[in-house]
């Protein structure tokens, strides 16, 4: 009997052990970073993290937010989709030192739930118009429109829309401590991991109904941004879309003024198509890319039309002035930086300048040779010699008339000048050796 008892100990073992419950793993919280303007980049990647996060099974996706602003139809395309986002979507102000200015007003208080880090700041939602020619009752009514829309989107969330709309009317901005006590966001978390825990047992409304988020000790997983994104969002930074401009115009009129070198040309158009790309997604003032293209048109035009400089003096003025007010907007992140703007102005005037003065150089330089000096020289003809055409002698292209038809490449001396027609023969003809 007393054998018998451990195997009975054993099996009453594995009874309790299949009859206690076992904790299921929290599921995953996927996290991604929006950092600069907000652009149609800037939605797309949101798109793709909301799809990416339930697509793999993660129970919310945060947003670290960092932002001077953006685009408005951009801006209400975002809080659409966290409206209607069927999994929590959590905005979390951050790191230390971030902002949520403007566009990043719209977007933090349509997340289900907002968090803010130590020394961040919200607000200055203020619309600005873009391009130019809005006038006061116009510019009324974005307000008004988006006034409406922040108080909307405050309501559904549960959040303060009297700060809101004094955001967008007075341009009013708080500090996190302020955005807490103010009912603008619900809490401070310190980093991602603070975040887990303080949005632990937290329930949020979705489109599906309420969610119950269980984030205690739970690992956030970065969403990788994918080669294109990532292209694309360089390339829509304002500085790099400028440059890629200047780039294009040197490329161009390098290709003008050297026909065949092909890679210029190449290098100028993509770098032209790339920038018109990041245009369409930034506010441009239209007055300041028309000066641009006419510096373009100058630049051209000195390539083909002997203007000694004023042309090129005309384009170097047109290009400073079109790069100061290519961007229209106040905020910084959307203006070109003094520090890519000068340098690239100065560059592009001193190659003009420098070209300018070998040119005049050449110009007012007199001639090397006489039309009797060239008399017994040895020139090269520049195709078929019929037995009319031309021949390279002494870095100058001639007419020149043969003695009998020469084909293209033809040594030849020169034994006679009549105006401006060289009167040639063959080279290894009786007395046709070099002198």
């Amino acid at each position: 009997m007393s054998r018998r008892l451990p195997s009975a100990a054993v099996l009453v073992a594995l009874v309790l052990l299949a009859a206690t419950p076992v904790s299921a793993a929290p599921a995953p919280v996927a996290t991604v970073v929006v950092d600069g303007v907000i652009s149609p980049v800037t939605l797309r990647l949101v798109e793709s993290a909301i799809t990416r996060a339930k697509t793999g099974g993660a129970q919310a996706l945060v947003i670290q937010l960092d932002t001077p602003g953006g685009l408005e139809r951009s801006m209400r395309a975002i809080c659409q989709r966290l409206l209607n986002a069927e999994i929590p979507v959590v905005v979390w102000v951050g790191p230390t030192g971030a902002r949520a200015a403007s566009a990043g007003v719209f977007i933090t208080m349509a997340a289900h739930v907002a968090a803010m880090a130590p020394a961040t700041n919200i607000g200055a939602a203020h619309p600005v118009s873009v391009g130019g020619g809005v006038d006061k009752e116009s510019m009324r009514k974005v307000e008004n429109d988006a006034a409406a829309f922040i108080r909307t989107i405050a309501i559904e969330r549960g959040r303060n829309a009297e700060w809101g709309e004094k955001a967008v009317r007075q341009s009013v901005s708080v500090t996190e401590r302020e955005a807490v006590r103010l009912k603008v966001v619900d809490f401070i978390a310190d980093s991602i991991p603070d975040l887990m825990q303080k949005l632990d047992g937290r329930t949020v409304k979705t489109v599906q109904g309420p969610v119950t988020l269980a984030t205690r000790g739970v690992v956030a997983t970065p969403i990788e941004i994918g080669f294109r994104d990532r292209v694309l969002a360089v390339i829509t930074d304002p500085n790099v879309a400028y440059v890629l401009m200047m780039l294009g115009t040197l490329g161009l009129i390098f290709e003008l003024s050297t026909p065949g070198a092909v890679l210029p040309g190449v290098i100028g158009g993509i770098s032209l198509i790339l920038a018109f790309f990041a245009f369409q997604s930034l506010p441009i003032n239209f007055a300041g890319l028309l000066l641009i293209l006419f510096a373009i048109v100058l630049f051209i035009a000195e390539v083909k039309v002997t203007s000694h400089g004023v042309l090129a003096v005309g384009g170097i003025v047109a290009m400073a002035l079109g790069s100061l007010m290519l961007y229209d907007a106040p905020e910084v992140g959307f203006r070109v930086s003094w520090r890519v703007l000068v340098p690239t102005v100065a560059l592009t005037a001193g190659f003009f300048l420098f070209a300018l003065t070998l040119g005049m150089s050449a110009f007012r330089q007199r001639p090397l040779l006489d039309g009797a000096g060239l008399v017994g020289r040895i020139a090269v003809a520049r195709g078929p010699l019929t037995p009319e055409g031309a021949v390279a002698v002494a870095g100058e292209l001639w007419r020149a008339v043969a003695e009998r038809p020469l084909p293209d490449g033809a040594r030849v001396k020169v034994v006679d000048v009549q105006g401006l027609t060289l009167r040639v023969v063959a080279e290894d003809a009786p007395g046709g050796g070099t002198r």
